[in-house]
């Protein structure tokens, strides 16, 4: 071996050199990589998410997610609802006007929209920015209606925990990994 100092020169090349090679593992690495979505891993991997035949609508998906706003969400299964005037989702039970006041509605945040379509039938939608995730709304469309409304953990928002908190503490057990490729439960009935 040779005690020979290096100059600025070949110091500089061999940082390029390292910097070159460094470069072509990354590329490497990212060819290979799994894709994901929001930082997730699609292929091969799981999520958590809600049976929609087992969630009792507790109310804990609202509070228990360690996000500030709970990646659950509800959804609206349009095929089936019923379009109801008295539809029990929107409305608490006994209602005292069929009117859009905030006495009369279920949803703490006015995340579920009711639109007039024909006498006497009405749609319903879900404003997702304003949906807590509380199941007020399901909790009455499944007890006095069709389960049309139903809870999901939406991937777009979910960090995938290792432990989920809300799985944790549900006490249905309804929370429960699935596969990537097939993330959504429909609801039966």
């Amino acid at each position: 071996m040779s005690n020979k100092k290096m100059d600025r020169r070949e110091f500089m090349q061999t940082i390029a050199r390292f910097g070159a090679i460094s470069a072509l593992g990354a590329v490497g690495w990212l060819a290979v990589k799994k894709p994901t979505k929001a930082g997730i891993a699609l292929e091969g991997g799981s999520l958590w998410q809600i049976d929609p035949n087992k969630c009792t609508h507790c109310g804990k998906c609202a509070t228990l997610c360690v996000l500030k706003e709970s990646a659950v969400k509800c959804l609206h299964k349009s095929d089936i609802c019923g379009y109801c005037d008295l539809c029990t989702g929107y409305y608490y039970p006994e209602p005292s006007n069929l009117d859009t006041a905030a006495e009369n509605q279920v949803c703490p945040t006015g995340a579920l929209i009711r639109k007039f379509v024909e006498e006497p039938y009405f749609q319903y939608e879900i404003d997702e920015k304003l949906c807590i995730g509380c199941g007020r709304c399901v909790k009455g469309c499944t007890a006095f209606g069709n389960g049309a409304l139903y809870l999901q953990i939406m991937h777009d928002r979910c960090l995938n925990c290792n432990i989920c908190a809300i799985a944790v503490e549900c006490p249905d057990h309804a929370i429960i990994r699935v596969p990537a490729q097939t993330p959504y439960f429909q609801k039966t009935i």
